[in-house]
This record gives structure tokens, sequence and C-alpha cells, in this order.
């Protein structure tokens, strides 16, 4: 948002961009960008796989339901796909294709609930003594699936110097205009604070309480 004025200028060129971009890191008004290490790339690529995998289940599920409302049939328990909901569509009578694209679906529920299973497992081992996501887990409403995607798509959380930093960068924050004594508040703004971005300059002091305030703060 800072370089969309460069667009209006008469005269644009590299060497007047790079000037600008100088002026603006001279003053602080220039986000830096924060590269995860390694190790937390590996286990973003993990958590994102799992919520592919979790997506294209979902959406075979939705087909099976699709199937069943397209053919008339009452669903008379609460989760199909549950112990109970599995014997009573092994014994639900189904007329061709709609029989074999429901066996086809449910195989492919299946095989995927398999490798998602695969990749939690992976995931837990991974953050096996990990003290973040033991604490963030602590947080009512986060278990261990969700601890790992916070712990994954965060990272390090000493690189935000504030508490509201974090709730900045994850879009939580609502929409400020403020004329004189009017002040209007809008939706959150789904969209990462630059302040958030930058790394933290000097070691220690941050905890993941710092956290638990942001999510508070954003939900407030």
């Amino acid at each position: 948002m800072r370089v969309k004025a460069f667009s209006h200028r008469r005269v644009k060129n590299d060497e007047l961009d790079a000037r600008d971009l100088a002026d603006l890191l001279r003053m602080g008004r220039l986000a830096e960008a924060w590269i995860a290490p390694a190790e937390i790339r590996e286990l973003r690529e993990i958590i994102r796989d799992r919520q592919k995998l979790v997506q294209l289940r979902t959406s075979g599920k939705d087909q099976v339901h699709g199937v069943l409302a397209k053919l008339g049939v009452e669903v008379t328990c609460s989760d199909i796909f549950g112990a109970w909901g599995t014997q009573w569509l092994d014994e639900l009578p189904l007329p061709q294709p709609y029989s074999w694209k429901v066996a086809s679906l449910r195989q492919l529920i299946g095989w995927l609930t398999a490798e998602i299973t695969v990749l939690e497992q992976v995931t837990v081992d991974l953050l096996a003594g990990h003290d973040a996501y033991r604490a963030v887990q602590e947080l009512p409403g986060i278990g261990p699936v969700l601890g790992a995607v916070i712990v994954a798509e965060i990272g390090d959380i000493r690189r935000f110097r504030r508490p509201g930093q974090p709730g900045s960068w994850a879009g939580l924050t609502p929409r400020h205009h403020e004329s004189g004594t009017k002040v209007i508040r809008g939706h959150v703004t789904k969209m990462a604070c630059a302040g958030g971005m930058v790394p933290l300059r000097r070691p220690g002091g941050v905890q993941w309480r710092w956290l638990e305030d942001s999510i508070c703060t954003g939900a407030s």
C-alpha cells in the first residue's frame, strides 16, 4: 500500500523507485518481511497438505449427502459417517448408479481419512516437546490440530514487539475511521498490518501469553 502512489508519478523508472523505497526505509515506514526458517516451512507444508485433504474429504461427504437428497432418502442419524451411520449406509438399498457412486465416495473418504491421520501423527511427532505448541493449547477452544496451525503460520512469536501486533498481522483488527468527534468502526480488515511483520531487534521478553492477549483483542 505504501508504494501504490509510485504508479501515479509522471516520471517512473527504476532509479526513482529505488530512491523512494530508500526514503521509506530510512523513515521506518517500509515493512520488513519475515522469512520463516526451514523447519517452519516444512511444518507449514504438512499442515497445508492436511487442510487440502480435509477439504477433499468434506467435498466427498457433501456429495454423499447430495445423492441421498436427490433420491429423497431421509437421514435418521446425526453423522452418517460415524459408527452407527456407517452401518445404516451399509444396509441402505440404493438403485444404480447411485449405489456405486456412494460406495466409491465412501472408499475415497476412507483413504483420505487414513492419510489425514498419518499427517496428524507426523505433526504431533514434529511438535513433541515444543513449548509454544503446548502453551497455545491452554487457550479455550484450541486443540492439537488448531494449535499446530497457529504455531506453523505464526512461526517465531518473538518477531512481534507488542501484544496487538499478532492480531493485526492475522487481520483480526476492525476498520477504524475517525473524523473529529465521529468514530466509525467496521468489520475486521482481514488484511495484515505492516507493523506486525517487522521482526524483533532485541531478544527475549516475549511470551506466548501475547498470543492470548491478541486473540482476545481481536475477538472484541
